[in-house]
């Protein structure tokens, strides 16, 4: 279950990174995987150039790097990590994305940006990374030390007629919780939220049908949705062998409604540290990076996130 090779984790100078640090640092031991660690400055406009000896930024970038030097050799002893010290210069999620793209990462490790005047968890910044990055990102909370004591995984699909993207991604999705789930000894639950198509209609309006239809109906949809999370989730866990099957047992939540309402408040209940979703648009509208669900349930939810996109996913940033 060895998902990532190249993880980039990014250093914010005005948090407190180290518990977030101590995860990456582990997350990679665990994947036998490289690890990035890089900070960002602003390009500052030419005219301040002289007042900063003729070169931007130079002492803010020499003390973003003696920063991220010693956070590196405070927790490095003894991992067998290889590390890589940058320091990124521009628009931060821009930034960011460039770095994924040119040195091809397949994770973003980052704490979630202080915006504490907004009613929700993520800001504007955090939102663009989720959008147009192409490799899954994982958002943490500053204030989540230990490690997490639940995880829930969101998967979608639409048993009538599923299209192989779709597939793809839940089953990714599906492994990464797994290999999380077992690096961070945390409960597994996986949810699955279903409707019937034209319910409502059918039950009232000019399309109502007698009731002993519809519930037949209804239930005839939920059995196939059931059918199908089992097949998935079976698929996944038959793949990493008993042993860890039989330690892991993960919970399933096959719930009817609106995932937009639904997952928001499974996590609220369950009190659930992480959340795993795909964050795949259905709309062929050009510009739509992130499905209109995703953005709602992200700007509902207050814990931790690890975002994945479809394999295929080009970002749009060059």
């Amino acid at each position: 279950m060895k998902n990532f090779k190249n993880i980039l984790f990014i250093v914010d100078a005005e948090m407190q990174c180290r518990p977030a640090f101590e995860r990456a640092m582990l997350l990679a031991e665990n994947n036998q995987a490289n690890l990035t660690v890089a900070t960002i400055v602003d390009e500052l406009p030419g005219y301040y150039s002289q007042l900063i000896n003729g070169e931007k930024n130079k002492p803010i970038k020499n003390e973003r790097l003696k920063q991220i030097e010693d956070l590196v050799a405070s927790i490095q002893k003894n991992k067998k990590v290889k590390v890589i010290i940058k320091l990124l210069v521009g628009k931060p999620f821009l930034a960011i994305i460039h770095e994924v793209l040119t040195q091809k990462m397949d994770l973003v490790i980052k704490i979630v940006d202080k915006e504490t005047f907004l009613p929700r968890l993520f800001g504007s910044s955090d939102m663009s990374i989720l959008r147009e990055c192409p490799c899954p990102v994982w958002l943490l909370k500053s204030s989540v030390h230990e490690p997490y004591k639940k995880l829930l995984v969101a998967v979608d699909f639409d048993p009538m007629s599923t299209e192989p993207v779709d597939d793809q991604l839940n089953l990714r999705i599906l492994n990464m919780s797994l290999s999380l789930a077992l690096s961070e000894f945390s409960e597994l639950h996986i949810v699955h939220v279903w409707s019937a198509y034209g319910e409502s209609g059918l039950r009232s309006g000019f399309a109502k049908q007698s009731t002993t239809k519809v519930d037949a109906y209804v239930d005839e949809i939920r059995v196939k949705h059931e059918a199908y999370l089992q097949q998935l989730v079976s698929s996944v866990i038959d793949s990493v062998g008993k042993e860890v099957s039989d330690y892991i047992k993960p919970r399933i939540h096959l719930i009817k409604g609106h995932a937009r309402d639904e997952i928001p408040e499974l996590a609220k209940r369950e009190q659930v540290d992480l959340i795993l979703m795909g964050t795949l648009a259905r709309t062929g509208v050009p510009g739509f990076f992130m499905g209109n669900t995703s953005e709602t349930i992200l700007n509902q939810i207050d814990c931790s996130i690890l975002a994945v996109k479809p394999a295929d996913f080009i970002s749009p940033v060059a």
